[in-house]
């Protein structure tokens, strides 16, 4: 059991841990410290969901209606490039670089965000219901469940440091250039990432 919960595990952070619109937002949220709590929750039970529906089996039916996923893929491009439209906008605004300004400061608005940046995505239905799906069907009964339990345990961890951990960065960020920075590279990410999925879609 041990050994496919720490399979599951690594395999589960080496999909999650990376620069990303989802894991962008959570940082952002962090250092400014707003709705660090459920904005970390949201996105580690959508994963959660994600990755036990991948794990029992839904990933041959996501393969099967790959028009299903051409929707979402131009759905998730459009939103990613109004979202990092927004964040290079925000980096021309110096007034609006304050660590009070930096994030969504009002918990509806922010959960809407991040749940449209989650499963908007189709990455997200790759790596967790897809591709975890498709390992995990390489161990049975309880060595299956162990899998996914240590996938989802890998997204645990994962948001719930970097949502809180990013107040370690607060002094460097105490500067508005340091905002100014990371918001063009969070509008650059976005857009490399939009432009990525409709190359998916089309090339």
């Amino acid at each position: 059991m041990l050994q496919p919960a720490i399979e599951g595990f690594l395999l589960g952070g080496s999909l999650i841990v990376a620069i990303g619109a989802q894991n962008a937002f959570v940082l952002r949220q962090g250092l400014a410290r707003r709705h660090v709590f459920p904005i970390a929750t949201f996105c580690f039970l959508a994963d959660a969901l994600l990755i036990a529906a991948g794990v029992g089996g839904l990933g041959s039916l996501v393969q099967a209606m790959p028009r299903l996923l051409f929707i979402v893929t131009l759905a998730g491009a459009a939103f990613l490039t109004v979202y990092g439209a927004m964040a290079i906008r925000r980096a021309s605004q110096i007034e609006g670089l304050s660590v009070v300004g930096a994030a969504e400061s009002r918990l509806g608005p922010a959960l809407a965000t991040v749940a449209a940046l989650t499963f908007l995505n189709p990455h997200v239905y790759l790596d967790t219901v897809v591709l975890l799906g498709s390992l995990s069907a390489r161990h049975a009964g309880e060595a299956r469940l162990a899998f996914g339990l240590g996938a989802m345990m890998a997204s645990c961890v994962w948001f719930y440091a970097l949502g809180y951990g990013a107040r370690l960065l607060a002094p460097l960020f105490a500067r508005p250039i340091a905002w100014q920075i990371l918001d063009i590279v969070i509008g650059l990410v976005m857009f490399s990432i939009a432009a990525s999925l409709l190359w998916q879609a089309f090339g």
